[in-house]
């Protein structure tokens, strides 16, 4: 034991000697000049080590240009083979939906689309075209199998009725929420964000407790339910074994989500597409002088009024100032009347909106046996007389009647034009007959199914023998214009003389705003006596027949026969 301790301190002896006689020696700066001392030596032999592998290198290569045997292995040859091989050229099949109209701009989608959102990443990663070629062949299977399934779909029931039915029913709830923002007092009226909410609670309760309101105001919801649809669809249109690659699965899915669905939405709910998407539909065509002052009695935007009122001043102003003679005098003064006479009806349009005596219902409610009366015929034919007595049948739940009368009436000038067309054809040696009645046919069991049959909603309330009787016909004989004339007339019948409609909308302040857009309020002519007979007088001078802006057209091209199939109108 004494032994170790003796032994240890002499070790720290003789170190302790060492480190005080290398202090005096060399200084204190001893510990720097070893480690400097270390780190050249460390150094030295790594040169000496690069330099002398150089050199055997060099001579190493020197030997193998001078020698006439192959070149040592450097990898797997097949290995090598396979990346020096060029690059094939790859063919991709064009082909869609068959029609090159329509292939070539979803081609430009596709390739938009990877440009945009896959190959500004992935070439950081790799030159290797096969993966975006996968991802491009698993979205033309796609599209593929979409536009084949399209082709066994009848979008005409779609377009004609489910999608009206939709869109009014969107209208409707719109205008019950603004009716309930307009409720409230003035203190307590809010501003958009307050109109959202209104809007999603009436849909809640017209839905029967369906609301999409995370859907449509919280854009990660917005994001996720696409993202379940282009599941779904992938699921419905790709091939198994494309659909369990969860890799490809997943990248189609952001492409269709993100990069097409989500772009498209935003663009066709931006107020300026929609305003300048209209704005291109009529700049060919122009309004004539009825309709544009309907819209301007029927309008109920002062700033739109007012717009209206400043460019027929300046319009005035230009042609004031013009200095011509001869027979451009009385052109420019008829010009100068009608610009006149326009901006008189926004002066007076815009004074009854500020002044909130636009239609004093109240007063004229009690005196409406001395209003003018005004013919249902007439009603029917009258664009503005027709909106509001629609606007009625809403409210009392017969707007499936009044859609009912209006459709059997284009169907009728429809099944007229065609038949006379046919009898023109037939006499010049064409005979097309089975197309054509195959078409009205097509358009007659469309009306049934719609108004009339067990499945329609709302049903038209008719007697059942006239329905059976019209199922019959339609079973084992040709339509004819003719063929809903005996349920039309009780139609009309049904609203001329029930309570709940024409005679009900006499009585209905909506009959006196009625009367005060036809300006038949303001002219004695037009108002009855006191005992309470209207006068029926010229209505039918005034009203022009518009059954058109409440049709859709929609031309049926088989074998040069043009077919109109009416549908009935907006539920709004």
């Amino acid at each position: 034991m004494l032994s170790i301790i003796f032994f240890c301190l002499s070790i720290w002896g003789w170190g302790s000697l060492g480190i005080v006689l290398s202090l005096i020696t060399f200084g204190p700066f001893v510990i720097f000049y070893l480690a400097f001392y270390i780190l050249c030596f460390v150094g030295g032999g790594f040169v000496v080590t690069l330099l002398f592998g150089k050199t055997n290198s060099e001579k190493y290569l020197e030997q193998c240009e001078h020698s006439f045997l192959p070149p040592t292995s450097t990898g797997i040859p097949k290995c090598l083979e396979e990346m020096k091989r060029e690059a094939r050229t790859i063919k991709i099949d064009r082909r869609l939906t068959g029609a090159n109209i329509i292939d070539e701009p979803l081609q430009q989608v596709i390739q938009f689309s990877l440009r945009d959102y896959v190959q500004y990443w992935y070439y950081t990663l790799s030159d290797d075209e096969s993966f975006l070629l996968e991802i491009r062949q698993t979205l033309q299977n796609a599209l593929i199998q979409f536009a084949t399934r399209s082709k066994e779909i009848d979008w005409q029931p779609y377009f004609t009725t489910r999608i009206v039915d939709d869109f009014g029913t969107h209208l409707r709830v719109f205008r019950k929420a603004q009716q309930k923002i307009t409720e409230k007092d003035e203190q307590a009226k809010g501003t958009a964000e307050d109109l959202v909410d209104t809007f999603f609670e009436v849909e809640v309760e017209m839905e029967k407790d369906v609301c999409r309101d995370l859907v449509c105001t919280s854009p990660k919801d917005e994001e996720g339910f696409l993202r379940d649809l282009c599941e779904v669809l992938l699921y419905l249109l790709l091939p198994p074994g494309d659909f369990q690659n969860k890799i490809m699965r997943y990248f189609v899915r952001e492409i269709l989500a993100r990069g097409i669905l989500l772009p498209l939405i935003n663009q066709l709910s931006d107020p300026d597409y929609i305003n300048q998407y209209i704005i291109w539909m009529i700049r060919d065509s122009n309004c004539n002088y009825e309709a544009f002052m309907n819209i301007i009695k029927l309008s109920d935007n002062i700033g739109e009024l007012e717009a209206v009122r400043d460019k027929a001043a300046e319009e005035l102003q230009y042609l004031r100032s013009l200095d011509t003679v001869g027979d451009d005098i009385n052109t420019i003064k008829n010009q100068i009347n009608s610009l006149l006479f326009v901006k008189k009806v926004c002066d007076s349009r815009i004074q009854r909106l500020q002044s909130g005596k636009e239609i004093n219902t109240v007063k004229l409610a009690a005196n409406f046996g001395k209003l003018c009366t005004v013919p249902l015929d007439s009603i029917l034919v009258d664009n503005v007389a027709l909106q509001f007595f629609m606007d009625y049948m809403q409210q009392t739940g017969g707007q499936a009647h009044l859609f009912f009368w209006m459709t059997v009436e284009g169907y009728r000038v429809t099944a007229q034009q065609q038949l006379e067309v046919l009898l023109s054809r037939q006499k010049d040696g064409k005979h097309q007959t089975n197309q054509t009645k195959g078409l009205l046919r097509a358009a007659a069991v469309g009306i049934y199914e719609q108004y009339l049959s067990e499945k329609a909603s709302p049903r038209v309330t008719v007697d059942d023998y006239l329905v059976a009787k019209l199922a019959d016909t339609l079973n084992h004989e040709d339509p004819t214009p003719e063929i809903f004339d005996d349920i039309q007339r009780k139609v009309y019948e049904l609203m001329l003389r029930d309570e709940r409609f024409y005679p009900s909308f006499r009585q209905n302040a909506l009959y006196v705003r009625m009367l005060a857009e036809l300006d038949m309020l303001k002219d004695p002519s037009f108002r009855g006596s006191d005992d309470g007979d209207g006068g029926k007088n010229d209505i039918f001078l005034a009203c022009k027949l518009s059954l058109a802006f409440y049709t859709f057209k929609v031309k049926c091209e088989v074998m040069n026969i043009s077919v109109l199939l009416y549908i009935h109108p907006c539920h709004e």
